[in-house]
């Protein structure tokens, strides 16, 4: 897999997992943890993820397929107003089918859909309302590795959409990257933006902002206050923090995140996807650590 090299695969893997992964990634494994702090809500989340690109015979053309699996432990104290029993496991499954094809001019088009499912399972099977559907249109003009310039750069143009990742409504997806040092790098955009530093070769710090959460659905509904049936939740974070990544080589690198919650709504909603009930809007720390393996 590492044979494909080069600034097309490097484009690739950045739109396959636009919101939640990292640049370049062909594996990770990651855990994220939001303590109870001065809330009522606790938050684990366990994730793994798998790409594998496959070259067409269209020059500079790729197709890749690829699974991203969560499961998320989601406790909060007890509330007297509902039963909390079915809002402590989630499991979320995404399938990951990728196109990206040059254009003119150095541009770049990437189309992503991934269809999945996002549920409590306390029916132990699946149902049609836990599928979910995620996709994504962006266009990329990738001058990271052209040598004729001298501050390298990457524009990304376009549009994302996901069912289960806490903003049930598109966003313009924008990414604008320049490495202007040696040791400095940033990256502007939505959902996404960072300030790097490389220290040495193995030791990276970053700083950054993005959006994050979750959504899914709730198989058997709870009743909330005696009058409403909720029939999925929803999380939207936005948050702000530190980076380090240590890299063992080229290819494979440990990172560890501390971030502060800018903005944590939690609600529960009805089969309208309207709010009924909030769970949480404190704000609190995020702390996430993994290992991923790169382009």
């Amino acid at each position: 897999m590492i044979k494909y090299t080069g600034k097309f695969l490097t484009i690739f893997f950045f739109f396959s997992n636009l919101v939640n992964a990292q640049l370049s990634d062909l594996a990770r494994v990651d855990f994220t943890y939001i303590p109870k702090g001065n809330s009522n809500v606790s938050y684990n989340r366990v994730r793994t993820l798998f790409n594998y690109p496959i070259k067409l015979k269209k020059e500079r053309t790729y197709l890749f397929l690829g699974l991203d699996y969560s499961h998320i432990d989601f406790k909060m104290d007890e509330n007297p107003s509902f039963d909390i029993q079915d809002l402590d496991d989630f499991q979320i499954l995404d399938f990951n089918i990728g196109y990206i094809t040059p254009l003119k001019n150095d541009w770049h088009i990437g189309v992503r859909l991934t269809p999945g499912f996002s549920s409590n399972l306390t029916a132990n099977k699946l149902k049609l309302e836990d599928i979910v559907f995620s996709g994504d249109l962006v266009f990329i003009k990738d001058k990271t590795k052209d040598k004729t310039v001298s501050k390298p750069y990457r524009l990304i143009l376009g549009i994302t959409y996901s069912e289960n990742r806490g903003y049930n409504f598109p966003l313009p997806y924008i990414s604008y990257y320049r490495k202007f040092h040696s040791n400095w790098s940033y990256n502007l955009g939505i959902p996404k933006t960072n300030f790097q530093y490389h220290l040495s070769e193995k030791n990276r710090f970053k700083l950054y902002a993005e959006l994050d959460g979750f959504s899914s659905n709730l198989q058997n509904g709870i009743l909330v206050d005696n009058a409403k049936v909720s029939e999925s939740i929803n999380m939207s974070l936005i948050l702000a923090g530190l980076e380090y990544e240590y890299h063992f080589t080229e290819n494979i690198l440990f990172y560890a995140r501390t971030s502060y919650i800018i903005s944590n709504t939690v609600n529960l909603r009805d089969k309208n996807r309207n709010n009924i009930k909030a769970l949480d809007d404190a704000n609190n720390y995020y702390l996430r650590t993994g290992f991923r393996f790169k382009i």
